[in-house]
């Protein structure tokens, strides 16, 4: 299924990478739900071979109610036992639904491939969102994964079983519905797996303008999830607070990145200070390097995994202005209601 709003220059791009799958033709298909699209989203879907669905609700808009339609068309249908959710500008690996198959039959439910920068590329900020991804998606999946905990919905690349929909409808309508939905997963006692062998591919933002625009989206949908679901997650049925729970609630408290980045080095600012004026007050200092150590081995584990190479490396001289820009952002107001498109550029 791909979520479509307004995606006329890019829909062939991702139906064209989904025909290459190596899975056999006639055991899956493509479903586009174009919502509401003043473009030839939905001409240009039909024409290349998939099923479209089109939305015209302005009252009811946004991905969360596309994904919802487009789930509740498939279950209609009573033809597949999955569903696969893939924005509109993306590529995937070949062996997408072989890898999601294969967890199926080993019992999963709902499952996570890992998401990517498909154009790294592009300028300094997406390199520097190929190494956070790296990080983010990559290092804390896999740790997620060896301790059987959720590694969350990434909202592209996600694969879920209609089973699993009977029991956990869909009903994520903010502007982090994946987040949403994987929380909703973890109270009632599933959690998502992460599949490392297959990948999702984006289209990141690498202009300043688009940049913010999309974290002003993304930061306060993830406030708003604070405020309404880390009660469910702490107190919720259907039994006691498990490690999933408890996994997915700190990770809900843990601060971006940036803000931790910009803590650190404040820490580490003043107990420098501290200590010059009062030498008993070293260990502190000692804690803030410790945490700059970590920090670090962090970031250099996502860059290693991201393929950027040493132009990566050398982009992360880019990071402590990046870091402050991203905080200044979740300072302003914005919607947090409405699905606005991200202008991209093209690979």
């Amino acid at each position: 299924m791909v979520p479509a709003h307004n995606e006329a220059a890019g829909i062939g791009g991702v139906l064209a990478s989904l025909r290459q799958l190596e899975w056999a033709a006639d055991r899956f298909r493509i479903l586009v739900v174009a919502d509401n699209c003043g473009d030839g989203t939905a001409a240009i879907a039909r024409a290349a071979g998939a099923f479209v669905l089109e939305r015209d609700d302005l009252a009811l808009r946004g991905k969360g109610y596309a994904l919802q339609a487009g789930f509740s068309a498939s279950a209609r249908s009573g033809w597949a036992d999955a569903v696969v959710v893939v924005d509109a500008d993306s590529a995937v690996t070949p062996r997408l639904l072989e890898a999601f198959a294969a967890r199926i039959e080993r019992g999963a439910g709902v499952m996570q491939a890992h998401y990517g920068v498909l154009n790294p590329g592009a300028s300094w900020r997406t390199r520097l969102m190929s190494i956070a991804l790296g990080s983010f998606h990559r290092v804390r999946s896999r740790a997620r994964e060896h301790l059987r905990v959720s590694c969350g919905l990434r909202g592209n690349g996600w694969c879920i079983t209609h089973r699993l929909l009977r029991e956990v409808p869909y009903l994520a309508f903010s502007l982090t519905e994946d987040v949403e939905y994987g929380i909703d997963l973890g109270i009632a006692g599933h959690r998502v797996e992460y599949v490392d062998e297959a990948e999702v591919l984006g289209v990141m933002v690498s202009g300043a303008r688009a940049a913010a625009v999309q974290r002003q989206r993304w930061e306060g949908g993830r406030i708003r999830l604070i405020r309404t679901r880390l009660g469910p997650l702490l107190r919720g049925s259907p039994r006691p607070v498990d490690r999933v729970r408890l996994d997915l609630a700190l990770d809900l408290l843990v601060a971006p990145l940036s803000m931790v980045t910009l803590a650190v080095a404040a820490w580490v600012g003043a107990a420098a200070a501290a200590t010059l004026w009062e030498p008993r007050l070293a260990p502190w200092l000692w804690a803030g390097l410790l945490c700059v150590a970590s920090l670090s081995t962090y970031v250099l584990r996502g860059w290693q995994l991201s393929g950027v190479g040493v132009r990566g490396l050398v982009d992360l001289a880019y990071a402590p202005w990046f870091a402050a820009s991203k905080v200044l952002l979740m300072l302003r107001a914005h919607d947090s209601t409405r699905w606005i498109r991200t202008e991209r550029e093209r690979k």
